[in-house]
């Protein structure tokens, strides 16, 4: 392949990739100087330029215009250097043409390892730069395989890693199936960039209904909070601004299309939509659904909450295994205590106006702190005044009228 030729092919090679083309050229020119230099064992300044539009190369050594020359490989002379032309002065550079004969052949090498090298680094690059914009995103992948344990996810030109705890418990993934999944990190590696995805993560269910859901995603609707144990059940809290906009409903569908929709995305895993309020009353009460609540107070202190649910009710408040009852803590941020009517009667649970029991109220630490620093500074002034009444015992003290009073 003449020069011509090369740079045809290089050209059409760097339009196809998007790569930068100067890039490729200063790295071969660059590559080239070292490679001059190992060949030919020349001690002087290289300079190798590479002619954009035939593909010329030409080596020159670059030598500084001297008074007087101590090192022929690196310095000319001013008188030398006005013969080649006369505006040189001293501090100049002069570029000699040192091209080797047998430099063809090296040059070619080095220029295709170079290209080859750089295509690879670009092409990691604009891979890199393609899927670091999809990070916290969903995406489809194509199953592959199973390594030790972990699922590899076909994305586009690479493939992703679905760790086993990223994985939902009991889903099986088959090669060839198509699956939606969570991209949590995304690395630059020097083998390329390296994803890892999720099917477990509770941004997946957002992103999910933000998909399914034009009220959430054009923010009419505003997911609140999410609490999932993936592959069992999912508690989800809405809230919409608009008092016309029904929240859940919107979220559920009509007979229950789109959330369905997501139900079968994550293999059947139960889905409680619920409305979010900024009274954490109400707010308890809709994240325990499906379970009544007759009952919920709250101590912001302590940031608890006690539930009160029909007897008949109390299992299906805490759930299987307390599932109901840990998913509610999650989604709503506060420590739960469910009792049913009949015991929360019998033990006082909460008052009649349905308020904690004032004895079961431990007061803020930041008042204790505030009132034992006061306690220790009446005693300390206390102190000082009795002394002051023992030194000077012709004062009578007057009586306290404001005690008194």
């Amino acid at each position: 392949m003449d020069s011509a030729e090369f740079m045809q092919a290089l050209k059409e090679i760097v339009k196809e990739k998007g790569i930068d083309e100067e890039v490729i050229y200063e790295a071969i020119e660059t590559s080239l100087v070292s490679a001059c230099k190992k060949n030919f064992g020349t001690s002087q300044n290289i300079k190798v330029i590479m002619d954009r539009e035939t593909g010329n190369i030409d080596v020159y050594a670059q030598k500084d215009v001297v008074e007087e020359v101590e090192d022929p490989a690196l310095q000319v002379s001013l008188e030398e250097a006005k013969e080649i032309n006369p505006v040189y002065e001293i501090g100049d550079v002069v570029d000699f043409v040192v091209t080797p004969k047998n430099f063809g052949r090296i040059s070619a090498q080095t220029a295709k390892q170079v290209v080859v090298q750089k295509f690879r680094e670009a092409e990691r690059e604009i891979l890199y730069n393609q899927y670091i914009s999809k990070e916290k995103e969903i995406v489809i992948g194509i199953v592959q395989r199973v390594e030790k344990k972990n699922v590899i996810v076909q994305l586009g030109k690479i493939d992703a890693v679905l760790a086993p705890n990223e994985q939902i418990p009991g889903e099986e993934y088959k090669f060839g199936d198509r699956i939606k999944v969570y991209v949590i990190e995304v690395k630059q590696t020097t083998k390329g960039p390296q994803i890892f995805v999720s099917r477990t993560h509770p941004e997946l269910v957002k992103r999910l209904f933000e998909q399914e859901v034009p009220e959430i995603f054009d923010g009419t609707v505003e997911i609140k909070s999410i609490a999932r144990e993936a592959g069992s059940r999912t508690k989800i809290a809405v809230y919409s601004k608009d008092p016309n906009v029904d929240a859940v409903g919107a979220c559920v569908g009509q007979n229950g299309y789109r959330v369905n929709i997501i139900v079968n995305e994550l293999c059947g895993e139960k889905i409680n939509v619920v409305n979010w309020s900024e009274d954490p009353k109400e707010f308890i009460a809709a994240a325990l659904s499906p379970s009544k609540v007759l009952a919920v107070a709250v101590n912001p202190n302590e940031q608890s909450a006690r539930i009160v649910v029909p007897d008949h009710q109390l299992s299906l408040a805490i759930g299987k295994e307390g599932q109901n009852a840990r998913l509610s803590a999650k989604l709503t941020g506060w420590r739960i205590d469910i009792k049913s009517d009949t015991q929360a009667k019998a033990t006082g649970f909460i008052t009649e106006d349905g308020e904690f029991p004032p004895e079961d109220i431990a007061p803020v630490e930041d008042d204790l702190e505030l009132e034992d620093e006061l306690e220790l500074e009446d005693e300390m002034f206390e102190d000082e005044f009795d002394n002051e009444i023992e030194d000077y015992d012709e004062i009578e003290p007057e009586e306290d009228e404001t005690d008194e009073e």
